[in-house]
């Protein structure tokens, strides 16, 4: 029997995640007029945090362990995707988010905001199915 790795449940937690905010979380808030999408926004972040948060800090652990673990080019480059987005989203998501929390945004904001995320889209359903890869091809039992 073959015990998955406790990194695929972060992984996938945040695939499932990052495609909600992708096709139904980012699109809406252009929906709204802009007192509305504001004092919502506000609410938002503070809940999203709680779920994004530590789905993110355990997902950077875990790879950190795998890869001081199991250094191989799987774990290395996985690894360095993970601290790539949390440098993606510290530099330029949260500012956005800050900027649509105080009212400082336009249509163009909320349509990059939406376009821009793709790049993590994409990274974190990589990330999951490369460390399913790695997964299957070195259980850990």
């Amino acid at each position: 029997m073959k015990i998955v790795p406790l990194h695929l449940l972060f992984d996938f937690g945040l695939v499932v995640l990052i495609w909600l905010v992708q096709l139904v979380v980012y699109p809406s808030f252009k929906k709204y007029v802009k007192g509305d999408l504001i004092a919502w926004h506000t609410i938002y972040v503070k809940r999203i945090a709680l779920i994004v948060g530590p789905l993110m800090i355990g997902q950077l652990i875990l790879w950190g362990l795998q890869l001081y673990q199991r250094q191989s080019l799987y774990t290395l480059i996985i690894f360095l995707l993970v601290l790539f987005l949390w440098v993606f989203t510290l530099i330029y998501f949260a500012p956005v988010h800050r900027r649509i929390s105080n009212g400082s945004f336009t249509p163009f904001v909320l349509d990059q905001l939406e376009k821009i995320n793709w790049v993590r889209t994409l990274l974190w359903t990589l990330i999951f199915l490369m460390g399913f890869m790695e997964a299957y091809n070195h259980p850990i039992a």
